[in-house]
């Protein structure tokens, strides 16, 4: 077996293509669009590079491509948390520990050359992107932009020395149940007595940058002190905006307001895995076909980030944004609602779960290992 650092192209494609290998069979693995993962690694078009570095290594056997990995630092990951931390991330292999430790020694090697003291993952390589190793949850597939992996790689972990950094959690609640109570109406009648000035509307999709940089103010400022928080810069926000923006529904991009002021948004997408399922990770003619065809009939939604500022923290504004967020999903047609991720520790934000009705249904945990 050798552990080969990915150079050309050729190399970039093994490394991309590689978990169709892994998951060969499995019903409940979502391809990838080949697309985007080839997004997320370019340090020409993810403006994430141009304050972190990576890189890619592949685990050969008798000329096989076993397992693949990258090695990742985010310079400004270590100047906000003050920590000599990096990451893994995109990791798969065939069932093999002794690849698994390869793959992981070899990206723990690459860090620790550069300075680097505690490795965690994965990673995806931030966490705004996929993170985490499915812990509990295997008989569903995913919902956009979460993680499917197998069980052995939790063993693999254990094994090769790694513990627990953080788990994150998913709720699931059926939409039209949460929608329908009276208790919830009173709740945001309730906020906005208690909120003067207070507007909630969906977003502009006409003025959808500056709805973007509304987003990115109030979650530098929400997220601030959050486990493994990196403010998101202009660049990265830009680019952002440029990737949502087609897949945006306005009525489930909601947005608050005090006085004009941004104060909150809530963001949910329909839950695209459910096309990505049918068309095996390449947008060509009939995947293009497909995606048109299958977008019509998706069923769940994923309410993928929350943010309110400091000013206006526990008033209530959350529950209005989940109201009107479920409001607006029952009357597009929508089914369910995924709450994803939720850090294990964030108590204020399971109980908000909980009262939209959300159960625990999926876990996911980060890995960290001193070097």
């Amino acid at each position: 077996m050798s552990i080969e650092q990915v150079k050309g192209a050729g190399d970039k494609n093994d490394f991309i293509r590689f978990p169709w290998k892994v998951y060969q069979g499995n019903p409940h693995w979502v391809p990838p669009l080949k697309s985007d993962v080839k997004f997320l690694l370019s340090e020409k078009k993810n403006p994430f590079f141009q304050h972190a570095e990576a890189a890619c290594f592949l685990a050969r056997k008798n000329g096989e491509t076993v397992g693949r990995i990258a090695a990742i630092i985010d310079r400004n990951q270590i100047k906000i948390n003050n920590e000599q931390a990096g990451f893994f991330g995109f990791f798969e292999c065939l069932p093999d520990c002794a690849v698994a430790r390869e793959l992981l020694d070899a990206a723990a090697g690459w860090l620790k050359e550069r300075g680097i003291e505690i490795m965690r993952g994965p990673v995806n390589p931030t966490t705004n992107d996929e993170c985490g190793f499915l812990l509990e949850g295997f008989d569903s597939p995913p919902m956009v932009m979460m993680t499917y992996t197998p069980a052995y790689y939790l063993d693999y972990m254990d094994r090769c020395g790694l513990t627990k950094s953080k788990d994150l959690y998913a709720y699931i609640s059926v939409i039209r149940d949460v929608a329908a109570g009276g208790r919830l109406e009173k709740l945001a009648s309730a906020v906005k007595t208690r909120v003067p000035g207070l507007t909630v509307r969906p977003a502009n999709m006409k003025k959808f940058q500056r709805e973007i940089e509304a987003v990115q103010e109030i979650y530098n400022s929400a997220w601030s002190n959050n486990w493994g928080f990196v403010p998101m810069t202009d660049a990265e926000t830009v680019s952002m905006g440029k990737r949502l923006k087609p897949l945006i529904v306005p009525e489930l991009m909601i947005m608050a307001e005090v006085n004009g002021k941004p104060a909150a948004f809530i963001v949910s997408l329909p839950d695209y895995n459910q096309v990505l399922g049918k068309i095996n990770g390449s947008l060509g003619p009939v995947g293009i076909a497909k995606y048109l065809w299958y977008s019509r009939k998706i069923s769940d939604i994923r309410i993928l980030a929350m943010g309110v500022t400091k000013e206006f923290r526990k008033k209530g504004i959350e529950g209005l944004l989940y109201l009107e967020s479920f409001k607006a999903a029952v009357k597009k047609g929508y089914e369910r609602a995924e709450m994803s991720w939720i850090l294990e520790d964030n108590v204020l934000m399971q109980r908000g779960c909980e009262l939209m009705g959300g159960k625990l249904y999926k876990k996911y945990r980060i890995y960290e290992k001193n070097i």
